[in-house]
């Protein structure tokens, strides 16, 4: 019985450490960053950030692979996240209770820390007869994980164009899987909704001539007047090697924090961000895209009192719960 009794004992303090890993601010252990899937860009600068600000600063934030944004905002819903990474029409999704949210309703208990970069919707194929998006009509297309935001942006695009979900042959696959399946000839196209260079697109390129799919002018400004929360965007040639560049659209990634993370830990977290950006460019390409005007553009959820504080040390005031 007192072996028992030791056995538990011992048990009980190795997995104290695991536990206090679900606390909601750095002083009860180490904030949880879901990211998003581990060829995606949300987890390789994720975890870029992360390390930083851990050796930086008293604060411990650990990058997590997650299924993206709605998974995300959901699980730091539930304290099993302290930080993550958003894409700006799901923050707003969630925010506002719509599109994804509108059955579960509204999750606002949390704050914007920073916009960090753009990130782009990518029309991916290997056939090069696929030339516009109406080519896609009738064609087995990935357009992201049931309900993901990549899905919204896949109906979005298609919808632009007057086509359904029904006009396509749709599967509902992550990134990796996405390439994949186009490397096995199983799909033939894939929405990718990422920073590129993307990690899976890059790595197909390396064994296949791979083709992005444009949106024309006339398709672009229809899906602006009707979702105005996309911007512009041109992917250059170089980027995969495609043979010309590609115009589509782009949606901002943004750090967000459950609202009882300490102010101290988000001033950690944002001021470790933007003092040491030209260090973290040198990890990481993205790093190269942040900038404080950007940082702060965000209009639709409030500022945490920890990033306004930094933000107000650099002349610039933003507006919080």
């Amino acid at each position: 019985m007192k072996k028992l009794i030791a056995i538990i004992a011992l048990v009980a303090l190795s997995l104290a450490p695991l536990m206090a890993q679900g606390g909601s601010d750095a002083g009860s252990g180490t904030l949880r960053f879901g990211t998003g899937g581990d060829q995606g860009t949300y987890y390789g600068f994720g975890n870029v950030l992360a390390q930083r600000i851990s050796s930086e600063t008293d604060t411990s934030v650990v990058a997590v692979v997650s299924a993206g944004s709605q998974d995300n905002i959901e699980m730091m819903d539930m304290n099993s996240y302290q930080l993550g990474f958003v894409q700006t029409d799901v923050m707003s999704y969630a925010y506002n209770g719509t599109n994804l949210f509108a059955e579960t309703g509204a999750i606002s208990d949390f704050s914007t820390v920073a916009a960090l970069y753009m990130e782009q919707v990518q029309i991916v194929t290997l056939d090069p007869n696929i030339k516009t998006v109406a080519d896609l009509k009738g064609k087995t297309v990935s357009i992201g994980s049931s309900g993901s935001g990549v899905y919204y942006n896949a109906l979005d695009i298609l919808g632009a164009y007057g086509i359904t979900e029904s006009d396509i042959k749709p599967t509902y696959q992550s990134f990796g899987d996405s390439v994949d399946a186009l490397q096995d000839g199983k799909i033939d196209a894939a929405f990718v909704v990422a920073g590129a260079p993307t990690v899976a697109v890059s790595t197909l390129a390396t064994t296949h001539q791979v083709y992005l799919v444009s949106i024309d002018q006339e398709h672009l400004d229809t899906l602006l007047s009707s979702s105005p929360y996309y911007s512009p965007y041109t992917i250059k040639a170089d980027v995969y090697g495609t043979p010309e560049d590609c115009q589509t659209v782009a949606v901002g990634a943004v750090v967000i924090a459950r609202d009882d993370v300490s102010e101290d830990a988000v001033y950690d977290v944002v001021s470790t961000i933007f003092n040491d950006k030209d260090a973290i460019a040198q990890s990481h390409d993205k790093g190269r895209e942040l900038d404080l005007a950007f940082a702060t553009s965000i209009t639709t959820v409030p500022y945490h009192p920890g990033a306004a504080k930094y933000f107000a040390e650099q002349g610039i005031t933003v507006a919080t719960k």
